[in-house]
């Protein structure tokens, strides 16, 4: 600038030079999208490019067993309200309809606003599937004189009963049928709940529930093994469990196989063990992290097995067969010994964490519901339950409720529902 311009030419031109410099960073600024884009509201919903997965509900085998775990599960006991076995059939036709519907998804229907609406909005006027899946089973309650299935009765369906350490709560336990979903969000359970209970209130009444969830995992990086998901205890679940990818692997584990011991109607069916356990955590997290691993049998930080560096890594026993490395109570040692023998005592599990608020003596309800499935329920749950009776970890958890199930097999076509080879089994047992 010349110091001999006056000054108000000078101050001209600084203004001027200042407003093409604000011109061009306005224009930089609407060039950029991501500065464009106007900041999210408050009450703004989040968003997932995930609300349109679904899965097929045709199959040989009902979905939600080796389907993978999504985020949200609940379960759910029903008391059935049938007295004959036409509202059994109602009642099953009904199931069947009704969850086609919901894991596909779709408009729902509009009426006369002066009439209930059919839907309790929730999702909104089209429902998503949201990677829904409901699983049916029907407990041993269901077997008793009221329909004629007696002779039908899967051969291992039992009540189920308390090992030495459980607490159980009768409003817990039980019940004629249990319905398990799982879907990306808690919102779409509660939404297909709520059709179900509206769709079935003259022939279902909910005995008890439990909603559940898993923590999402960050992707995992290539060539390095996916890991499992944490349970309230801060140690990975799911570490041990079968592949469920490995066809061969779930017919010896989880699926009742034609001609078996098992009645014919029930191949292509599993056992379901639930339990309601309580994790003590308050009492946990004031337990060294030495005494925490060496109760599990796993290092907390990578869920490898004492001695080891990955989770995937499988301990070999027989290398410490007085116990120094990993302790003979171990809860990993103890629920599966890795001998050939106790190969037929595999489960496959599917458990979600719970927190249910708080309870009166200012203690934090939380833990694990635990949901697993096998093709014989004696020599699957019942077996490991019983090998892990007295164990350590017993000081820091309480099983408060569940139920013994029997998952009935797959829907395989339009002219076929969820439950008919049951009734067809026993048609000639018609009962007024």
């Amino acid at each position: 600038m010349n110091d001999s311009e006056p000054l108000n030419l000078q101050r001209r031109r600084v203004l001027m030079g200042m407003g093409a410099a604000g011109v061009a960073l306005a224009g930089s600024a609407l060039s950029c999208p991501a500065m464009a884009a106007a900041p999210a509201q408050v009450t703004g919903a989040p968003s997932s490019d995930k609300t349109e997965d679904r899965h097929d509900f045709h199959g040989v085998h009902q979905t939600g067993i080796v389907t993978p775990r999504p985020a949200s599960g609940m379960l759910v006991a029903f008391d059935v309200l049938a007295t004959d076995r036409e509202d059994l059939e109602r009642l099953f036709r009904t199931l069947n309809e009704r969850i086609a519907f919901l894991m596909k998804g779709g408009p729902v229907a509009q009426i006369d606003p002066k009439l209930p609406p059919p839907d309790s909005g929730i999702l909104g006027p089209v429902v998503t599937p949201d990677n829904l899946t409901i699983t049916v089973s029907v407990g041993d309650s269901l077997f008793d004189e009221r329909f004629g299935l007696a002779a039908a009765k899967p051969k291992r369906l039992q009540r189920m009963v308390g090992f030495p350490d459980d607490a159980l709560d009768a409003d817990c336990c039980h019940g004629d049928l249990s319905l398990q979903f799982c879907a990306n969000t808690a919102d779409t359970n509660i939404h297909a709940l709520r059709d179900i209970v509206k769709n079935l209130p003259d022939l279902l009444l909910v005995r008890w529930k439990q909603e559940g969830s898993v923590p999402p995992q960050a992707p995992a990086k290539p060539g390095v093994p996916a890991q499992s998901a944490r349970n309230f205890l801060g140690f990975r679940d799911g570490s041990a469990n079968p592949d469920s990818n490995d066809a061969k692997a779930m017919d010896r584990i989880v699926w009742v196989q034609p001609g078996s011991d098992e009645p014919a109607w029930a191949a292509h069916g599993s056992y379901q063990a639930v339990r309601i356990i309580r994790n003590f955590v308050e009492r946990w997290d004031r337990t060294p992290l030495q005494e925490q691993e060496s109760i599990l049998g796993r290092v907390k930080s990578s869920g490898a097995p004492i001695g080891g560096h990955t989770e995937s890594e499988v301990p070999d026993y027989s290398k410490d067969p007085a116990g120094k490395l990993t302790r003979l109570d171990a809860h990993i040692r103890l629920a599966n010994p890795r001998t050939a023998a106790t190969q037929a005592n595999l489960i496959l599990r599917r458990p979600f964490n719970y927190s249910n608020g708080v309870n009166k003596n200012g203690q934090l309800d939380m833990g694990l519901l635990f949901i697993c499935y096998q093709a014989d329920l004696e020599q699957g749950f019942i077996t490991v339950q019983t090998r892990l009776n007295g164990e350590p970890l017993e000081e820091y958890l309480k099983p408060v409720g569940g139920g013994y199930f029997f998952t009935l097999p797959g829907v395989t076509g339009d002219d076929d529902f969820i439950g008919r080879s049951l009734l067809a089994a026993t048609s000639h047992n018609k009962t007024a």
